[in-house]
């Protein structure tokens, strides 16, 4: 991304102190020398990005972003962890496709990884792979069928989707099955039911897109036509495809899965949000059952809104009515949750703390991203912005801001239990405030460049265009020197994150929070089996504050004092 943004910024220009080193790394195809006339730059310098390898980097840091960053992180790495501990269970349910399911998972990476380093470099076609361009990419003499970039993407695409498939059976079985005595379905906390619903939304959505991935590996390896049109003309040839393949049928399955994908990618991120401001706010998450309920609605509509991607394809005014509606149907459960987190800090005794810091900017951040997808919904508007950095603005404020401050909140909450040892407070701090100011500093001006016409796509930053867009392209430079100070931002993070595992301030107990929910009953690491104790569930997961208690928290595995005579036996808790 960073490399990205360096030549959006500086356009011909050769990256600085690494250019060389990486276009020894990538190749010729995705880096070259520099030509003659640029202001303090030696011709023959090498390091100057290519308009090649500008669209393999966009298209992998797409792909490696949400389906090898956040969603192995925030869905599988939280889930696997936390996920067990919270429903009070000793492992996952099947420890086995656990195993298989991550072994997939690191066999793509393994097919991504590798494309960089093939003939042509890696895949060009962007993140949603578009044929016919994702068809014929890299493809002709001097290319193999399947030693090339777009072939590699594809195969890495269909084991990273068996991977999530696999994972997405064993949290729907283990938050099903495996719940504690006590743990009936409303004590669950938020966080295990957004990984269920996250596990139902994969499970569902992510066949039509393998499908699809399959089809497209044999229209590239094997000359089948799935998406391949009759009578394409290619370098001023006819194609010699059967023809009658539809490249809007692509379109459709695999939009199919990327709008609930985007759910997939926000709702765990929600879920360890909520958990943050309950602990935090020392009150009870507001309206906790209107919040599952969301959810819920949440998942059914995002199977209905995807071809609000596709208003371009030109699918008539009904089509795009209907989706218009479902689209704008949407925003309402997604409203409730935010709405319910912020109803949440109003009245509490809010601790600053790092993961607080983080589950605080997310609302705001998430909000901008919500508010700003309102006018895509609609085909006039979204005519105008589709494929501008609107567009970008609008996703990122969603994911980056958004998902990735959740997954830091969640780190920083979920430390301690993890390791046993506490994270840093002043490097924290250093890591949130820049982190908060830069990535705004990236992502803001976007809007307004979108709004000025300039294209997702432009390989100089719209210079070429400059007589179109109007006043805007100076902000290029501006977004560009916030992305490295975003990058430089995360160095405290990590130095904390390696530092802490081994200096950091041991736990002065199991439950350093003072938080209510039953991961905080194991030690800290949990061992083997995870509980050294029966664990039974007493009550909901976000008792603060209780009147008449001695503490401010009253953990779900506390049996209650019972008010009937030492005489009468006490009642065992309800399953």
């Amino acid at each position: 991304m960073m490399v990205m943004r360096w030549q959006l910024a500086h356009p011909g220009y050769p990256v600085p102190l690494i250019g060389p080193l990486l276009q020894t790394i990538f190749g010729d195809s995705a880096f070259q020398a520099a030509g003659d006339g640029l202001v303090g730059v030696a011709a023959g310098t090498k390091g100057v990005l290519t308009p090649n390898g500008y669209n393999s980097f966009g298209a992998m840091h797409g792909t490696i972003m949400v389906f090898f960053g956040i969603v192995p992180v925030a869905f599988a790495a939280f889930g696997n962890f936390v996920v067990p501990l919270q429903i009070g269970a000793p492992d996952m349910t099947f420890p086995k496709i656990n195993m298989a399911s991550y072994q997939c998972f690191f066999i793509s990476c393994i097919f991504m990884t590798l494309s960089f380093f093939v003939p042509g470099g890696a895949a060009k076609s962007g993140w949603t792979s578009y044929p016919p361009l994702a068809g014929i990419a890299d493809s002709g003499p001097g290319y193999s069928s399947f030693w090339n970039g777009q072939t590699l993407w594809l195969g890495g695409m269909v084991f990273n989707i068996t991977a999530s498939l696999l994972g997405s059976v064993n949290f729907t079985a283990t938050i099903i099955q495996l719940r504690a005595p006590g743990m009936t379905w409303m004590r669950l906390p938020f966080f295990c039911w957004a990984q269920f619903v996250t596990a139902f939304l994969l499970l569902l959505a992510f066949p039509p897109l393998e499908a699809a991935g399959i089809m497209q590996l044999m229209d590239r390896a094997f000359g089948c036509s799935f998406f391949m049109p009759t009578g394409l003309i290619v370098n001023g040839h006819l194609t010699s495809w059967a023809g009658g393949g539809s490249p809007i049928l692509w379109q459709h399955l695999f939009w199919f899965l990327a709008h609930p994908e985007v759910y997939v990618l926000i709702l765990p991120g929600i879920g360890m949000v909520a958990e943050v401001i309950a602990n935090n706010t020392r009150k009870p998450l507001y309206g906790y059952k209107a919040m599952v309920g969301a959810l819920f609605v949440l998942a059914f509509l995002s199977f209905i809104v995807w071809a609000h991607h596709m208003y371009m394809t030109g699918m008539g005014a009904k089509v795009a009515g209907f989706f218009q509606t479902t689209t704008i149907i949407i925003s309402i459960p997604s409203v409730i949750l935010v709405t319910a987190l912020l109803l949440s800090l109003w009245g509490g005794s809010i601790r600053f703390t790092p993961p607080m810091l983080f589950a605080a900017a997310f609302l705001p951040m998430f909000g901008i991203g919500g508010l700003t997808g309102i006018p895509l919904a609609f085909n006039a508007v979204d005519l105008y912005l589709h494929d501008t950095y609107y567009i970008i603005g609008h996703f990122h404020y969603v994911v980056a801001p958004g998902t990735i401050f959740a997954i830091f909140a969640g780190v920083y909450y979920w430390y301690p239990k993890a390791t046993g040892r506490m994270l840093n407070e002043f490097l924290a701090h250093l890591h949130f405030w820049p982190s908060l100011i830069f990535i705004n500093g990236i992502f803001f001006p976007m809007f307004l460049q979108g709004m000025h016409g300039v294209h997702r796509r432009w390989y100089d930053g719209g210079a070429t265009y400059d007589q179109l867009t109007g006043p805007v392209l100076h902000w290029n430079n501006f977004m560009s020197v916030s992305a490295f100070l975003l990058g430089a931002s995360q160095i405290p993070f990590i130095i904390n994150f390696f530092w802490s595992m081994k200096w950091g301030r041991k736990v002065p107990n199991d439950n350093p929070w003072d938080s209510t929910t039953v991961e905080w009953d194991t030690p800290s690491p949990p061992g083997h089996g995870n509980f050294t104790k029966e664990i039974t569930v007493y009550r909901g997961p976000y008792e603060y504050s209780l009147p008449g208690a001695d503490k401010d928290f009253t953990p779900q595995s506390e049996a209650p004092k019972s008010e009937v005579p030492h005489a009468f036996p006490t009642t065992a808790p309800a399953h």
